[in-house]
């Protein structure tokens, strides 16, 4: 082992494997609103997009948090790149596991922000 891969592993960041996501936490990481607005931009994206590509009206602990609980969750996984902590949506695993639910999920938030005029 190299002192880079050394480096690499301190940063490596823990995610569930795709056998471990389980439902209610999905749904609790998605009812937030602050959540499923970084969870709609990353949809939105396709890739992956770093932290500080998010403008949330919130402090930087609270929003770290927030990261934590979709990555801890399952929904998104975060990776080290550089100096940047970069956030992808795992959408091959939820739709895996839970056919059909980020898209309801993500329809039904887009029509919601219609309805509100948000």
């Amino acid at each position: 082992m190299t002192a880079t891969d050394t480096a690499a592993d301190r940063r490596a960041l823990p995610h569930p494997a795709r056998e471990e996501i389980r439902l209610e936490p999905v749904l609790h990481a998605l009812s937030d609103p602050m959540r499923l607005r970084i969870v709609t931009d990353l949809a939105e994206a396709e890739g992956e997009l770093s932290c500080s590509h998010f403008d949330l009206p919130v402090t930087k602990s609270t929003s770290t948090h927030h990261f934590r609980v979709l990555r801890e969750s399952g929904v998104i996984r975060q990776v080290y790149r550089g100096t940047a902590k970069m956030n992808g949506l795992r959408r091959d695993d939820l739709d895996a596991l839970f056919p059909g639910l980020l898209d309801a999920l993500l329809d039904a938030a887009a029509r919601q922000a219609v309805r509100l005029g948000d």
